[in-house]
């Protein structure tokens, strides 16, 4: 039975209605607000400042070494310095209880002081075990938990989320209880710079920095936040006065860059499980010849991927960015340190800056030398997957005017408020999901499966044609 010409046209033209071969990836056809976010009123209970005389407050904590066995515990008193001890204990071992001192330290911004800041250092703890300890001895005591990582090694499951850009609206609260909700259960957060936004209100309020510590700490006080430093951290207004940059951010959040061999608290690395993690900062020198640069240049080479094989790298401003919003404002950076990468085979590099999230293909842009005209990234199975993940709730809104054509090197990217989570399994696979604030908390809006660039460095690259 003869077949018409018709008759074979129509079903095609059904499938290639259905079916879109785009130049890059995925650009989401999701529609949400974007309006810009609305910040939460002061007396809003996020905020509340806890009951009792003197009662700590802005809880965090943060990895206090190398290699995960000791913690940052950090928070603030208000009518006076108070104990500077910690008291812990572990929950196989309650009825021997420990003190941790620490230290405290004040500044004062325009018109604005500071409480007393504290911060202390837990030594000596055992991995994989629960803490609980305890602030505010002598007048309010508040007690909190935490659970530090297992040994490091090459098969030890582990899940860290990712947070950017997060500031204190409306938005930012619905993506902290989005993250806490998430049935994936993040052990650690990554997180990629701009904290408070302190710095979008009259000269630069840092009532704001108090808000936003109380507003994170149903997370940071139980959990590790791993901090990169970002553009709204600066703090540089001269216009009041203020000439030293990083100020109100340097006296809050402390890092144990020492322990890695660095010079600054904004460029670090540490060991947890079975990741080795880069933090570098995309605001301070990192040209040739800057203690950065030559601190990373140390520091790649002394990375062993038999001990911990997922090689991450943490920064503020991103490399490859589809959207016009800081369109190449990674750039410089890129063209210092994108040739190590590719060495050194980063898994991948998470950052934020950009109000909006996107993931790249495995690409690479290190031929060119100024006169050979080779500028066009290409797919590099060596070098890592770029995630912007700068979609955590800020006032700004959402950033949407993304450039067009989607490139090639882009996979997926989407104008939308989200978090994300980073679930290692062993030394050759890693599992990675986006999920954005509207949807239900076990929602993948964007997930991808990671194959080690060391044990497993098959191509893991996302399909470019898309239903």
């Amino acid at each position: 039975m003869g077949i018409s010409i018709a008759s074979f046209l129509l079903p095609l033209a059904l499938v290639l209605n259905l079916v879109s071969v785009c130049n890059g990836g995925t650009t989401s056809a999701f529609v949400r607000n974007v309006q810009k976010g609305v910040n939460m009123s002061l007396d809003s209970d996020v905020f509340a400042v806890p009951s009792g005389y003197n009662a700590p407050q802005q809880v965090h904590i943060t990895q206090g070494d190398l290699v995960g066995k000791e913690v940052i515990v950090s928070w603030v008193t208000e009518d006076e310095p108070g104990s500077i001890a910690v008291r812990y204990w572990s929950t196989d071992n309650s009825k021997q209880k420990k003190l941790a001192k620490g230290k405290i330290v004040t500044y004062r911004f325009f018109n604005y002081s500071s409480g007393f800041i504290h911060h202390t250092t837990i030594r000596n703890l055992e991995y994989n075990t629960k803490y609980y300890y305890e602030v505010g001895l002598g007048n309010t005591t508040r007690q909190f938990w935490f659970i530090t990582p297992p040994e490091i090694g090459p098969d030890v499951p582990y899940t860290f989320g990712l947070i950017g850009d997060l500031g204190q609206s409306f938005d930012s609260n619905r993506t902290l209880s989005h993250y806490e909700l998430n049935p994936r259960k993040g052990q650690t957060v990554l997180f990629v710079g701009d904290l408070s936004y302190s710095d979008n209100f009259p000269n630069h309020d840092n009532v704001r920095w108090d808000t936003w510590g109380r507003f994170v700490e149903r997370s940071t006080a139980y959990q590790p936040w791993i901090w990169t430093v970002g553009n709204h951290e600066i703090d540089f207004a001269p216009e009041i006065g203020e000439t030293k940059p990083f100020k109100p951010y340097s006296h809050r959040y402390h890092t144990p860059y020492k322990a890695s061999q660095s010079t600054s608290p904004f460029w670090y690395s540490i060991r947890r499980a079975s990741a080795h993690i880069i933090v570098l900062a995309s605001y301070s020198g990192y040209g040739k010849y800057t203690p950065q640069y030559q601190w990373l240049e140390q520091e790649l080479p002394k990375v062993n991927r038999t001990e911990t094989p997922w090689l991450i790298v943490l920064m503020h401003s991103p490399w490859y960015n589809s959207n016009n919003q800081h369109y190449m404002e990674g750039e410089t950076m890129r063209v210092m340190y994108e040739p190590w990468f590719v060495k050194y085979k980063v898994d991948v590099v998470y950052a934020g800056h950009v109000h909006a999230y996107e993931r790249t293909e495995r690409v690479s842009n290190i031929a060119y030398n100024v006169v050979n005209g080779i500028c066009t990234p290409i797919k590099d199975q060596s070098a890592p997957v770029y995630i912007t993940i700068g979609d955590g709730g800020n006032l700004g809104g959402m950033e949407t005017n993304m450039t067009e054509p989607q490139p090639e090197y882009s996979a997926f990217r989407e104008a939308s408020f989200g978090h994300a989570i980073f679930d290692i399994k062993n030394r050759t696979h890693a599992h990675y999901s986006w999920h954005r604030n509207q949807d239900g908390y076990s929602v993948e809006a964007d997930s991808h499966w990671f194959f080690n660039r060391f044990w497993h460095p098959v191509d893991d690259s996302t399909a470019h044609v898309f239903h």
